[in-house]
């Protein structure tokens, strides 16, 4: 018996169809930062994801994707997001299809992150630079997307409420941002829980 299945073709036609609102946009903080959301190209299509360093002193060991903050040469979110992926992981930025954005979200390290939606080829040799990536792992799509995988955490702060969520996926934990990141496309997408 065969499972759920999402073809390409059906992501690209919802991710297109139902674009989020970007008047809803709750962001607050100021300095910009972007990421870019991999989508790999196969009948069956992956989620491109990394594990950052753990000698990192920013979220050390966590499940990430390939970003960091927007710069002064960087023409646009999109462009700091591609080469962010280039420096991190070595994909080249011309291989990359950019097909749109999620709603920025803010990270408890002061930035607004913009998820940058790409699909990017199968066959891609991944170089993890050293200093700042452990790992790279593919995770299937309708997995990801399969919003039963996600639970969430409600965390008080300085007096706020914070919900974050929470998955694994094989032996990599998925939380917080990057958690919440795929969620939010989850809940754009419309798959089955």
């Amino acid at each position: 018996m065969s499972g759920p299945s999402l073809t390409l073709n059906d992501f690209l036609s919802r991710f297109q169809l139902l674009q989020p609102s970007l008047a809803s946009v709750s962001a607050s903080n100021k300095r910009q930062a972007a990421v870019l959301v991999p989508v790999v190209r196969r009948p069956q299509p992956g989620l491109l994801l990394t594990q950052r360093s753990p000698l990192l002193r920013k979220h050390p060991g966590q499940v990430a994707f390939p970003g960091g903050a927007v710069d002064n040469t960087d023409a646009s979110l999109i462009a700091a997001a591609l080469r962010e992926a280039h420096e991190e992981v070595a994909i080249p930025p011309d291989r990359v299809e950019i097909i749109g954005t999620l709603p920025p979200v803010d990270s408890v390290t002061g930035f607004q992150v913009t998820p940058v939606v790409g699909i990017i080829p199968p066959d891609l040799p991944y170089r993890a630079s050293e200093d700042e990536v452990a790992a790279v792992f593919e995770m299937p799509l309708i997995e990801a997307l399969r919003l039963g995988r996600y639970h969430p955490l409600d965390i008080h702060r300085r007096g706020n409420a914070h919900r974050v969520w929470l998955s694994w996926y094989q032996h990599y934990f998925v939380w917080g941002m990057t958690a919440g990141i795929i969620r939010e496309l989850a809940l754009q997408i419309g798959v089955e829980p």
